[in-house]
């Protein structure tokens, strides 16, 4: 079986040092390159077309935002995991409608920081379930429009109303949110109901004209 490649980005140089130390020490990834700023980044990516990069947010020249919307725009198809310290709300929304496949907080252990590197290596997604739920719920609650259009829904329906606006597909979201593709067909049912909706196009319509 062939190693997982990596490309690592993270401004402090100390840092970086330690995860191609930790990503070394395993054998099933291979470190292809390390990047101090976000042009290095998306070079090294576009010359090693990684399996994985690991991005951090806060890098000089370009940051980590910039970086994925440049991979986005070239159609370069390498997974990505944010690894921050800190994503709020706003950071976290941003890069998932940005393509990112996971997202890990700097305090987190080693070993989830290299099972979400695994996992999102084979096609998987992985947030942090408080993190996504709490930012999703907060970002939605933001749009006053939105929260008293559909003061009918749940926390989590609203959820996954914007994440069905976003352009998010059941199982992406039920992978997101860690919950079944049942269970996400049976908050659409209760939206589609609650706000008198035909369907999923509807419903899109709906939110992304509320929150223009």
């Amino acid at each position: 079986m062939a190693a997982v490649t990596l490309v690592l980005a993270d401004d402090h140089p100390i840092v970086l040092h330690g995860l191609q130390e930790l990503f070394r020490a395993e054998p099933d990834f291979r470190v292809l390159a390390t990047c101090e700023d976000g042009e290095a980044c998306i070079q090294a990516v576009r010359i090693h077309r990684p399996d994985v990069l690991l991005l951090d947010l806060r890098l000089p020249r370009i940051d980590g935002f910039g970086v994925l919307r440049t991979l986005r725009t070239e159609g370069l198809r390498t997974r990505t995991v944010l690894l921050t310290a800190f994503a709020d709300e706003h950071a976290v929304v941003e890069a998932t409608r940005l393509g990112v496949s996971g997202i890990v907080l700097k305090d987190s252990s080693h070993t989830a920081l290299i099972d979400c590197v695994r996992h999102v290596a084979t096609g998987g997604v992985w947030f942090d379930r408080e993190l996504l739920s709490t930012a999703l719920d907060r970002t939605l609650k933001h749009h006053e429009a939105l929260g008293q259009a559909t003061g009918s829904l749940t926390a989590r329906e609203l959820v996954v109303a914007r994440m069905v606006a976003d352009g998010c597909r059941n199982r992406e979201i039920a992978e997101q949110l860690h919950i079944s593709e049942g269970t996400v067909k049976v908050h659409l049912h209760n939206v589609y109901k609650k706000l008198a909706l035909d369907g999923r196009v509807a419903l899109m319509r709906y939110v992304q004209k509320l929150v223009s």
